[in-house]
């Protein structure tokens, strides 16, 4: 990440563009993160090991179960801010910013901290925070002006 000339700033429908890539990639591992725990439990009943009486069946369990049913969302959101923390801090760029050409950085325009991902998460109100790109002279979103990031249009390799 050199800081020899300022990138761009990213706009709107750069970043909506990223974020429909990163959703669909989410929606997969969200599936796979569920099917995990569905095929444990699946088979803890096979070995009869565990009962989901009085519930119909699994799924049935962890919608409705006062205790299962928190701790799988709980699980599953997990794994959706680890996803989004993760490749913010790592890399500064999601598989779909990746693929939009568009990072997120810190204001000195290095790698974000942990802290700062999840600021930017709690704050984006699931993407909605990126309307306000087109009002921001900065073209900065909500969450961006929280947590103190900037989200830049990477140059072309040549």
């Amino acid at each position: 990440m050199s800081n020899q000339q300022p990138l761009p700033p990213a706009g709107l429908m750069r970043r909506l563009g990223a974020l429909f890539y990163d959703s669909l990639i989410i929606l997969a591992i969200e599936m796979m993160a569920a099917g995990v725990v569905i095929a444990v439990l699946h088979a803890l009943i096979a070995m009869n090991l565990f009962d989901v009486a009085p519930y119909v069946d699994v799924s049935d369990l962890l919608t409705k179960h006062p205790i299962w049913s928190p701790i799988y969302t709980f699980y599953l959101a997990a794994v959706w801010i680890y996803f989004f923390v993760y490749f913010w801090t790592r890399a500064g760029q999601t598989l779909g910013m990746r693929a939009w050409k568009i990072q997120v950085r810190n204001l000195q325009g290095g790698r974000i901290t942990v802290t700062q991902a999840l600021i930017r998460l709690a704050t984006s109100g699931f993407g909605l925070a990126n309307f306000t790109v087109p009002l921001d002279p900065q073209k900065r979103g909500f969450h961006d002006i929280w947590a103190k990031t900037q989200v830049v249009v990477l140059p072309k390799v040549q």
